[in-house]
């Protein structure tokens, strides 16, 4: 029998053909779509005369462009309008079940598959966006794509892709209390840089992963992307099992105990070899913080700003460059640094466990006078939990406000854009220069984190 990882099982049991010295011709069990990627894809698909092939596997909701305050308005700005629109319409004349703005069903793209019971072990998933690494959480092999890729699902199904490399990233041991998930994928991004996952898809495993929960999970495997992997996964297991059992799209009855039996195989075998394999230890990491312009610039909070000690040429250059435009000193303190924003919220963070975090750090305390906070749950479910819960009194006496479903501030593409200058502790994906609007200035972190930073007004550690 051959010996295989986790990800040589689920994408060979997919591959439809094998194109001599070419890509694999992929099958794709789950299409998700939003309103940026697919009108244009569409597009291509009609003036081919050609429908979806399967609507039945595409999913679709808005969230990149939506307004995240008075979503029963009329979205003031007219390109973000149009692509709703046609997003509707297009899911109308193909047969998609469309969540818009306001149903129930309404959130972010990689926080309603999990909710509904859509992303599930095993399966083949992408979507016009890169954070679809997310649904790797549940054991399955998960990818953003690009437009024309896109189209290429609508109209068979499937996609050409080459067979990525395989890495292997073990954290052993237990977190220390104030560490959580986002934490470890912003360590082993510093470690390894935003180009060390590059060509590969990479598996987690080791005590640290395996003690996640399935939100933290999804939040490590989301920022897959950001060390320039393909995607990530972890095997699955009782806790995957668990967050499946009951949700609207989950199997059912004796097709839910065919189902966990099929999902338990899904293991890599004792002897699979990875092309790369990497070791860390849990108790080496804690709270992180980015100081720079891209997610591999990341400290532990207690620590100081690198030097440019040992870097030379476009190295030093660019890290120059960055600091710069972040306005820190080489060598500066993290710690203390003025704060202007905070968001809670996005593919990353926007999920209940993240708000429960959040909740619980500011219970009892008061918003810091200069932070503006924007609180924004990923999915009308999760906002309907934080009101069910409770968490709404809790966060309004310190003096926060809660807006509605969306990718809000993690990109600037709607109205919620960080002014420029201005310094934005944010639990998104991506730091980018003018990423969350022109000239502003992100620093990622963990929602503990960014609770810290609400409450003192500075960058803090929310162990102290």
């Amino acid at each position: 029998m051959t010996v295989k990882t986790l990800f040589d099982k689920i994408w060979d049991a997919h591959v439809v053909k094998k194109v001599e010295g070419g890509p694999n011709v992929l099958y794709i069990d789950r299409h998700l779509i939003h309103e940026v990627t697919s009108p244009v894809a569409f597009l291509g698909l009609k003036n081919r005369g050609l429908k979806v092939l399967r609507p039945e596997k595409t999913t679709a909701t808005p969230d990149h462009n939506v307004p995240t305050i008075n979503q029963h308005l009329s979205v003031k700005d007219e390109l973000s309008r149009h692509q709703l629109e046609m997003l509707k319409t297009n899911c109308t004349e193909n047969g998609i079940v469309h969540h818009d703005l306001g149903t129930e069903g309404h959130g972010v793209v990689h926080i309603i598959g999990p909710e509904m019971g859509l992303t599930q072990p095993g399966m083949t998933i992408v979507c016009g966006d890169s954070h679809t690494s997310t649904h790797g959480a549940f054991g399955a092999i998960a990818f953003g794509i690009g437009t024309s890729e896109v189209e290429m699902v609508f109209a068979s199904q499937c996609i050409m892709q080459p067979k990525p490399k395989k890495m292997k990233i073990t954290v052993n041991g237990t977190l220390a209390k104030g560490v959580t998930a986002k934490d470890i994928a912003l360590y082993i991004i510093s470690k390894i840089s935003t180009s060390g996952g590059t060509g590969h898809f990479i598996e987690y495993t080791g005590s640290a992963i395996t003690g996640l929960s399935m939100e933290g999970r999804m939040t490590l495997c989301n920022l897959s992307i950001e060390c320039g992997a393909r995607g990530g996964m972890i095997a699955p297991d009782e806790i995957t099992f668990e967050y499946v059992k009951g949700r609207e799209f989950a199997p059912k009855g004796a097709d839910w105990d065919k189902a966990v039996a099929k999902w338990k195989e899904l293991k890599t075998d004792d002897d699979a070899v990875f092309d790369t394999e990497l070791i860390y230890d849990a108790a080496d990491i804690e709270p992180m913080i980015t100081f720079g312009t891209n997610p591999g610039m990341g400290i532990g909070i207690s620590k100081n700003i690198p030097t440019t000690e040992g870097m030379e040429g476009s190295d030093k250059s660019s890290f120059e460059k960055s600091l710069q435009y972040m306005g820190f000193g080489a060598g500066d303190k993290i710690e203390g640094k003025p704060v202007d924003y905070v968001f809670l919220g996005s593919c990353t963070n926007g999920r209940i466990e993240d708000f429960r975090e959040f909740t619980e750090f500011v219970k009892g305390k008061k918003k810091a006078p200069n932070i503006t906070a924007w609180l924004v749950p990923g999915s009308k479910q999760v906002e309907n939990q934080i009101r069910a819960e409770g968490l709404i009194s809790i966060l309004e006496d310190a003096g926060f406000q809660l807006r509605q479903p969306g990718c809000s501030a993690c990109l600037a593409m709607n109205d919620d854009k960080i002014p420029a200058g201005k310094y934005s502790v944010s639990t998104s994906n991506r730091n980018f220069e003018g990423r969350q609007g022109p000239g502003a200035r992100t620093l990622l972190a963990s929602p503990i984190t960014a609770a810290a930073a609400a409450i003192s007004g500075v960058i803090s550690d929310p162990r102290k």
